[in-house]
Order: C-alpha cells, then structure tokens, then sequence
C-alpha cells in the first residue's frame, strides 16, 4: 500500500485550483475553466422586466430573478446563457414584456435557471386585464389606474411588484416593481404640502459574500438614473411613474432599487428610466401630467449575468504523491498572502492592498505568501516632472510613468501603458524613492533652463524624471532645445539676428530616456521659428508636448491607473481625464504661446501646470507651465504605488 499511495492511506482526494478567479459574462457563450478547477461559486441573474408607459403612468418593471449556489462540482467547458432585458412599451393597455432567462450549465443535469423580471403594469386608462408578463423572477408593479394584483416573484429568486392602490383608494400614481431582496413599493398622491411619487422598486440582493467586498472590478458602475450597483448588488426593481393630482402639487422621480432597478419618470410627463445592462434591474415605468395624453415610453430592463468564481478546495486525504505533485506544479491550495510594511498610506479595494508613497521610504515584507504566484506584486511608479521656463520658452516635461498589471484590472480603466506582468517579491525590505519636482527656471535674460525632475525608483523599476524646459531668450540668444528625461522638456524660441527662420526650430527633449518598455513618456514640443514664436510644450506619458502653432504650446497629457488601483481613496491622488473611473498623472507642463494667440496655454491631463508659470500637481509628476514674466511653475514630485493580494 505504501507504494502505490505514497505511505498514507485514505480516501482519494478531491481538490480545485482555480485561485478563486471571478469571470462576469455579459453575453452568451461558454466558460472554459482553468485545468485545476473542480467546484466553482456560481451567480445567476436574469434580465430585468421592461417598464410601461403610454399616456398615464406606468409601473415599474420586476428584476430578473436571481440566485447563487456555492461549491458546484463543475469542470472543462460550461454554457452560459445571458438573458436579455425586457423591451419598454408605449402602450398604457397592456403591461410590458417580460426579461428574459439567464442559465449556467445550459441544458445540463445541473443547469441553474433564473427567470426573467415582470413587465411594469400598463396604466389601463382604456380598460383591460392584468397580463401574465406582470409576473416573473421578481414581479411587474401596477400602472397607476389599476386595482389589480401586482406581479409575483418565483420563490428563491426575487419578490413581488406593489399594487398600485387597492380597491376604493383613489390614486393614478403607479407602483414599483419586485427586487431580489424586497418587493416593490406603492406611491403616493400629491398634496401642497408634498409632492406626489411613483412607486419606488424593490431592493436588490447583495453578493459580496460570495465574491468579495466591493467594490470589485467586476461590480457594475454606478448610474445616476438607476439604483445603485458598486457596492455589489444585483436585481433592483424599477420605480413605478408619477403623477401629481394636480399641477400645483409638484411631483418627484421614484428611485429604482439598489442594484439597478431604472428610475420611474416624474409627473411631467417625462419616460421611465432603463434598468442598468448586466444587473439585471427592472425598468422604470414612465410619468404622467393632468391633461397629458402624450404617449410616452418606459425603461427598458437590464440584461443579466452570468458570475463564475473558481475555488480553492482540498478535501478527503492526500496522499505525500499528491501533495509533490501539486507543489512541483504550483497548484497547492494558497493559505497565505503576503504581509507588508510601509507607505505614507494604505488602502484596500476588495481582496488587494495599496501601499501609497509620496514621499521616499521603504516596503517591508515580513511575510511571504505559500503560493509564487501570489507573491507578485503590481507597481505604479512616476518620477517627478521638471520645472517650466520663463520668459519665452517651454514647459517642463514631466516624470517618467511606469507600471505593471498582473492581478486584473480592467482594460478600459487601465493605461495601455502597463506591464502585464509585475514584480516578485520576498521578505526583505525595499528601498523606496519618490522623486522630488524640478525648479522652475527666474525671468532672467537670457533664461537658463529649468531644473529637471528627479528620479523614482522601487525595487528594479526606475522612472526618470522630467526633461528641463529649454531657456527663453527674449531675442538676445541662440535657441534652447528642450532636455531629455522621462518626457522631454518643451524647447524654447531665439532671436532672428541669431537663427533666422531658415535654421527651422529648436527641438524638444526626448522622451523615454533611457528607453523601456512600454515607454515611459514622450518627447517635449519644438519651438517656434524667429522672434516671438517662443516655446513648445512639456511631454506627457500619453501624448508629446505642442508646439507653439497650431497647438498653442499645451503640455502633453499623462497617462492614466484605474480607480480600483488605489481603491475608495482614488479622488485623493492623481487628477481627472477623459477617461472615466480612473486617476491621470505625469501631464506634460505648458510652454508660451506663439504671439498673437491668447498668450495662456494648458498643462496635460495629470498634473501639466498651466501657462503662465503654475506648478505642476503635487505627487502627479506633472511638468511645471512656463512663465511670461518671472519665474516659471516647479514640477510636481511623483509618487509610487505598490499592490498585492492580501486575503482571498
């Protein structure tokens, strides 16, 4: 026995490696698992029900219905089916359609199957009967001249919608529809003293039980029109539409349910709001006015989800074969995470820790995980960006961007710039430095150069700081080129005595010096050509500096980390962009526009100070803005980031 079962002897063992890895589908298909996954957590969300509408008020739509089932045997390739939402209506005789199915293991002995949400009740002002669409995962509410029963929910997976009012109670408010956790709730009639609503809709379920605390890159963004979703809920009723009685009363927008459920529309006559996509949530049913008849439409619902996590499981006895065979292949199941020191701050975001730096210190390991694959580390590290020039020259450019993105952020909110893998590490202590902002060059003639930004540096990744902006000459001197660095410096112009428009323009700094990769930055702007054409703009790790025409000399824009990176503390660091749920650093400073255009210029997106002579932002690594007269703006310092799992 020993030698067959490696000298212990007991029951077979029956594991799953799957890292506890969550998959959110969105849309239909099939869920290839990891080769060691053998018992997954599994949500299903249907689609949400449509909200009605039409010429009175309309209910609110029922969520999808949902449910979650823990440790599934489950393993190779799993069919997941993503329900649809309900479309709204625009007719007031009829309640809206339905949501659709959502299935995990479609078509399998264990297939899990949620129903889709209850279409919103129709206002009836034409007469007519309840429709079987009111009932679903979580059940329609009633449009606002019906006395008829609300829509059901199916026990285990949502609740019912309200009536609008019941029998004798006179009332043309409609009500809200059934959530996963709550059933709808009816309205109110306006009076002077207060508005009239619709409905509110029932409250979604929570799921971070299962998949972890929010919030999560996997949980829904927030929407202003809907109930709300990043804190991990699902399944939110739509809130029924308003009517005010009379027009003095006034009247407000209903509030769909948390997790999605659409807005209801408010009594000016305004179409209920949709139900968020991929929560499941129902649509909002529309509003009414006093002597309105304008036919007008609902929410439509949202889709469902599908949410896979695959676990970590050992069970029964493991034989000494096993167990080396599944350390040699790095598949034991992870007990531990890593334990660390160090920061100016520490935040977490669901299973991850953020250490912030922004100032020079050190990050301790004191302890290592008992997985490698978890002793890896994510790193956001920018050095500090050069100071602007002043009279009329170029803008700083600003601190090298670097960092890496091995534990899943998202794409869309995660720069391009990234390293898709990170840094192992191990119980030691790092050294960790920030880089301090390069000084802004005095309104001296002829201008020196800026100072150029200092380096920042963890473990093997070192960001170089921002390229000197070159100096202004007030035609009296040869022309500056911008200095290399992480981005380049913006050059400045010179005289024509000295380089007349035949020698062209002094060129800005290189960017990516020294070179890696991904890039760290980009090059500073050119300069003018002749006398008072003055200078380029600083480079930014997304985008080069300007130049002074056509592009008045604007900084060049940084690049960009998700929210999640720096968890619920992310407004406190970096600045806003254009690209939404995420955080911009390094912006290239400002160099002087050319003469005859307004004499002011813009830093780049992360921190670029503007002309004339602001700073770049502290701890963005943003370039500082060249000055018209006086001395130009310092560079920002720049700031360093680490990240890792630190529970399950």
């Amino acid at each position: 026995m020993a030698r067959t079962n490696g000298g212990i002897i007991g029951k077979s063992n029956k594991t799953s490696f799957g890292k506890c890895t969550v998959t959110a589908h969105t849309s239909s298909g099939c869920k290839t698992l990891q080769p060691g996954t053998r018992v997954v957590s599994v949500l299903v969300v249907a689609g949400g029900g449509g909200g009605s509408g039409g010429v009175g008020s309309g209910g609110g739509a029922g969520a999808g219905g949902l449910k979650t089932s823990e440790n599934l045997s489950a393993c190779g390739t799993i069919p997941v089916i993503v329900g649809a939402g309900g479309s709204s209506s625009s007719n007031s005789c009829v309640s809206a359609p339905k949501g659709n199915q959502s299935k995990f293991n479609a078509c399998a002995s264990n297939e899990i199957v949620t129903c889709g949400g209850g279409g919103g009740g129709g206002y009836f002002s034409a007469g007519g009967v309840p429709s079987a669409n009111l009932n679903g995962g979580s059940g329609g509410g009633t449009g606002g001249d019906q006395e008829y029963t609300a829509g059901t929910g199916i026990c285990g997976q949502g609740n019912p919608g309200a009536p609008a009012r019941t029998p004798g109670n006179v009332g043309l408010w409609a009500s809200g529809g059934g959530g996963a956790s709550q059933a709808g709730q009816q309205g109110r009639g306006g009076n002077p003293a207060n508005p009239a609503y619709g409905g509110p809709g029932g409250a979604g379920s929570p799921v971070t039980s299962i998949f972890g605390s929010a919030p999560q890159p996997f949980y829904i963004a927030n929407s202003p029109t809907a109930g709300a979703t990043a804190c991990g809920h699902f399944a939110g009723g739509g809130a029924g539409g308003s009517y005010p009685g009379a027009p003095a009363y006034g009247t407000t927008s209903s509030a769909g349910g948390i997790g999605g459920g659409g807005n209801g529309g408010d009594g000016g006559n305004n179409p209920g709001l949709a139900g968020v996509a991929n929560t499941g949530g129902g649509g909002g049913g529309a509003g009414d006015a006093p002597g309105c008849d304008v036919a007008k439409p609902g929410g439509n619902g949202g889709s469902g989800t599908v949410m896979i996590k695959e676990l970590n499981k050992a069970s029964g006895m493991w034989s000494m074969k096993s167990q080396f065979s599944s350390k040699q292949q790095g598949t034991w199941p992870a007990t531990t995470f890593i334990e660390a020191t160090g920061g100016n701050a520490v935040v977490t975001c669901g299973s991850f820790k953020t250490h912030i730096f922004t100032a020079s210190g050190n990050f301790e390991v004191t302890s290592s995980a008992s997985s490698p694959t978890l002793n890896t580390v994510d790193y956001f590290v920018v050095a500090g960006g050069a100071g602007g020039s002043a009279q009329q020259s170029g803008g700083g450019g600003a601190g090298g961007f670097r960092m890496s993105n091995s534990l899943g952020l998202p794409g869309p909110t995660t720069s391009p710039l990234a390293n898709p893998s990170g840094l192992a590490v191990s119980v030691q202590t790092y050294s960790v430095t920030v880089g301090g902002g390069g000084g802004g060059a005095p309104g001296t003639t002829p201008t020196p150069r800026s100072g150029g930004g200092n380096d920042s540096v963890f473990s093997t990744i070192t960001s170089t700081g921002g390229g000197a902006a070159g100096g202004g000459n007030n035609c009296g001197s040869p022309l500056r080129t911008g200095s290399p660095g992480g981005s380049g410096g913006g050059a400045s112009w010179g005289d024509d005595a000295y380089n007349p428009p035949s020698l062209g323009t002094a060129a800005g700094g290189t960017g990516n010096t020294p070179p890696v990769s991904p890039p760290q930055g980009n090059n500073g702007g050119a300069s003018g050509i002749g006398c008072n054409a003055y200078g380029g703009g600083g480079g930014g790790a997304g985008t080069a500096g300007g130049t002074p025409a056509p592009s008045t000399s604007a900084g060049g824009d940084g690049s960009f980390i998700a929210d999640a990176f720096v968890g619920p503390t992310a407004p406190s660091y970096g600045t806003a962009g254009p690209v939404g749920s995420t955080r911009y650093f390094a912006g290239g400073g400002a160099g002087r526009p050319r003469a005859g255009t307004p004499e002011t210029a813009a830093g780049g997106f992360g921190g670029g100070g503007n002309n004339p002579g602001c700073a770049g932002t502290t701890n963005t690594g943003g370039g500082g803005g060249s000055a018209n007269s006086g001395t130009g703006g310092t560079g920002g310092p720049g700031i360093v980031m680490i990240r890792y799992q630190y529970q399950a």
